[in-house]
């Protein structure tokens, strides 16, 4: 399947059908309005959407980015519904059409197949759905498990084929920057009327975000990408002043979400972006982080009695709230994210190999609390977050493979990527890639806190971030061979 298969434009024969059926449509419209009924009033933009996926789906693959960031969860409504309006359904359409299309068209892009990153995606969807099948609550697994399947199909797999023309790599991201920054506007508006306050600042979001913790994740995606637009000396001194003002923005709302794992997740991109710089070697990075994981596991006992002799709160101040990262004794968040993450282990050992399911954790982590480590807030259900990890919650649900499949694609992707820098001669596209890498390493980083790729507003930047450097990789014509020892250099 190529790229002209989001588009296709009328012949003489198709423009006659097409007149026909609008006015079959008209006169069915009319008739119902002129009977009452009303519902039928929004028929008009079913219409137009599903002539759109027909002849333009390139269109609707960028309005479904473009609507994720004012879509609403139902569930937090009083509707109580898990469907997101409108993104989620526009999604599911997309992912059917896009399999039929793969179908009709004689499969997927080789080029695609072949990329090491789509074959650890394709795995982890296997394991998703082998999980399913055995799964505690099929229903709710099913319905997870069909989810992480649109949101990688629509914005990792389509979005690769409208990648292929290099203009539509920067669409992607303005189209979910401009409407981010609506949010975002909506949010600091809500909290100056209530002081700017910490304690208004995780609601004022709401109810496009669900708390201050998703919304900060989803900015810090595009903090790096609007710093490697303002230095990219070959993009216009318009596009380069306007990212610099909207980078501005983006700081000062992460600024004001109070959400200190967004700000850990900046200062781990920006000691990258040092890696990065120094031209720091790969197996060098590689035991320098195994060195750092023996040193916390030799040296836990202190570690932990340190983080019990810290009693500062969150606050308004931000020193102080900075420094309440590391409180486990008396603040209330750090101490209920220790009993998500000792219930996903207990969790894990119930069950090491499938897990309980996708989507069952705040199901079934209830009775794996321990009185002792509960917290002031803490539920048997998950109100107030789930796992809040991105690595320990999936291997609660589909057991030891979970994390594992994730740690292989931020590996692959990271490396691929590094190689794929040292091999372009194009100065842009280099710039671009590490700053989505960069984006893309604060949601994995994030992650290590929380949990939110079984969202669309973290799915849609995450796999649509990862689908641009698969995309230079691929499409990028302007790049040089290198001998094969020397492309695991990092960039």
């Amino acid at each position: 399947m190529s790229i002209s298969a989001f588009k296709h434009p009328l012949g003489k024969d198709q423009l006659n059908w097409f007149y026909a059926l609008v006015a079959l449509f008209a006169v069915f419209l009319g008739w119902g309005m002129l009977n009452g009924m009303v519902f039928m009033a929004g028929l008009p933009i079913v219409f137009f959407v599903l002539l759109m996926m027909i002849f333009r789906l390139d269109s609707i693959i960028f309005f479904s980015v473009l609507i994720t960031p004012f879509s609403i969860n139902l569930a937090h409504t009083s509707i109580g519904i898990g469907v997101s309006l409108p993104s989620e359904p526009l999604m599911f359409a997309l992912f059917i059409i896009f399999w039929l299309k793969v179908f009709l068209d004689g499969g997927l892009d080789k080029r695609i197949l072949r990329h090491p990153v789509t074959i650890i995606i394709l795995l982890h969807l296997l394991w998703y759905t082998i999980t399913t099948f055995t799964s505690t609550m099929p229903m709710v697994s099913v319905k997870s498990t069909l989810a992480r399947y649109c949101y990688i199909s629509v914005f990792y797999f389509m979005l690769l084929y409208l990648f292929s023309k290099k203009e539509n790599l920067s669409k992607f991201i303005w189209y979910y920057t401009i409407p981010l920054l609506i949010i975002i506007s909506y949010t600091i508006t809500q909290h100056a009327f209530g002081g700017f306050s910490e304690e208004v600042a995780h609601t004022a979001m709401v109810p496009f975000y669900n708390d201050h913790t998703a919304y900060a994740a989803v900015i810090c995606f595009f903090i790096p990408v609007m710093i490697a637009f303002v230095v990219d000396k070959d993009r216009t001194k318009k596009v380069r002043i306007f990212s610099g003002i909207v980078l501005a923005i983006l700081i000062l709302a992460v600024v004001l979400s109070y959400t200190r794992a967004a700000w850990v997740a900046l200062i781990a991109a920006f000691c990258c972006y040092l890696v990065f710089i120094l031209r720091v070697k790969s197996a060098l990075i590689y035991s320098g982080f195994i060195l750092l994981i023996l040193l916390a596991f030799l040296f836990r006992t202190q570690i932990t009695m340190q983080l019990e002799s810290n009693d500062q709160v969150s606050s308004n101040d931000y020193a102080s709230h900075v420094q309440s990262i590391g409180n486990i004794s008396t603040d209330d968040s750090n101490i209920e994210r220790l009993n998500r993450w000792a219930c996903a282990l207990r969790m894990f050992a119930d069950k090491p190999i499938f897990g309980f399911g996708p989507g069952t954790y705040m199901f079934k982590y209830g009775p794996y609390q321990k009185y002792s480590e509960r917290s002031a807030i803490s539920t048997n259900f998950s109100e107030v977050g789930g796992s809040h990890s991105e690595y320990l919650g999936p291997m609660s649900e589909q057991g030891f493979m979970a994390p594992l499949f994730l740690f292989a694609l931020i590996a692959v992707v990271a490396q691929s990527t590094s190689s794929y820098m040292k091999r372009t001669r194009n100065r842009s596209n280099v710039l671009l890639a590490r700053g989505i890498l960069l984006g893309l390493v604060t949601y994995w980083v994030h992650g290590v806190l929380n949990y939110f790729l079984d969202t669309e507003k973290a799915s849609v930047p995450f796999w649509g971030f990862i689908a641009v450097l698969v995309a230079l990789q691929i499409f990028d014509t302007d790049q040089k061979e290198l001998k094969s020892g020397k492309n695991s250099t990092a960039q």
